[in-house]
Formats: structure tokens, sequence, C-alpha cells
């Protein structure tokens, strides 16, 4: 595991690609993040509580998942490094979760607390302007992957999501994948075996 001293390099490195703070800006946002750890399917985030961490994964797989009236699971995104998680919605809004977001191997993160990140977001230009294209970003991947499940084929989202992120099938259990592309377990092993990019 590396130090904390290398682990907010890491994440500065991911916030210069996206939109680099100033001297100032940088030196309060380090401040706020917090090393953490978590364990194998260790839920974070529980539906009908909020959302009190931005998370930035350095090391596993976790996702964000829905139970419907009917006990039903899909699973919606997964995260993992270098990127942001959380359920961001509802941290944003500072509203009860409508999700869980759970990890699937055992994780490290650094984690701000929204009440500590709220304050700069207020105060600096440059954060708010960096939390606004993160989400934006975000949407912009939801929106991508909406298209996807209403207009596209089973075949078609296998394939849409191996172009997208080829690496997944060795980061996340097959049957998170499948329940993530709408498909049953059978069919996405159909696909795994018969479709090469």
């Amino acid at each position: 595991m590396l130090n904390l001293f290398s682990q907010l390099a890491t994440l500065k490195t991911v916030i210069d690609e996206v939109q680099p703070l100033s001297t100032e800006s940088w030196e309060d946002f380090s401040t706020l993040w917090k090393p953490f750890s978590a364990k194998r399917k260790e839920v974070l985030t529980v539906a009908g509580e909020r959302e009190r961490y931005l998370y930035f994964v350095l090391e596993g797989v976790q996702r964000v998942y829905y139970f419907d009236d009917q006990s039903r699971e899909a699973t919606l995104v997964f995260t993992y490094a270098p990127s942001f998680g959380g359920v961001l919605d509802a941290l944003m809004l500072a509203s009860p979760s409508r999700y869980y977001y759970e990890t699937l191997t055992p994780s490290v993160f650094l984690r701000a607390s929204i009440t500590d990140l709220q304050p700069l977001i207020d105060t600096r230009p440059d954060v708010a302007a960096l939390i606004r294209l993160g989400v934006s970003d975000a949407l912009s991947g939801v929106l991508e992957r909406l298209v996807e499940l209403q207009s596209f084929s089973a075949e078609d989202r296998f394939k849409q999501l191996l172009r997208r992120s080829p690496h997944i099938l060795q980061l996340v259990p097959h049957k998170y994948l499948a329940n993530y592309l709408g498909m049953d377990a059978t069919n996405f092993s159909k696909f795994i075996n018969r479709i090469r990019l």
C-alpha cells in the first residue's frame, strides 16, 4: 500500500488531467483527504442514508447498485483505480442515497467528507470547476449507458463494454458484469466464449 504522500500524488495527477488547481487550492484541498480501507463485500453507503464522503479509489473494485421493490438487483456503475467513487447524486444533493456503494474486492481509498469539501467548493472557483467537471463527466457516462441499455442488443452492449473498458473482464466478477449489462449470466458466458475484440 502506498504512503499518504504517494496517494496524494496519485490524486493530484488525476485532478491535473481534469482541472488543475492553484497551489493554494491544492494545499487546502489535499488536507481534506484521509486514508481509508475496506474489506471485500463491505457496504460503504446504504440506501436511505446520506452519502457523507467523496472517495478516490487507489486499489480495488467497487460498484453502485440498486434494489427494486421486488428485491431485484441492478448494478449501475463500477469504480476502480484511479477514479472517484461514492453515490455522487446523494453527496451533491445532500439527500438520502437511493443506492448502495459496495466493495467487490479489498479496497484502499482516500476519502473527503462533504462537510469539509463543501466550504472549498463554495469559496474556491477552481475547486468548484473541478467538481462540476467531474459530475458532468459522470452524467455523460450515465447518459451514454442509458442509450446503450435502451437501444443496443445484448451482444452490442457486451461489445461496447469491451471497447470502452477491455480490462474490466479481469477486474470485475462476471456475474456483476452480466447484471450491469442487463443480461443473464448464461448469455454473458456465451459472449465471452464467442466474441473477441
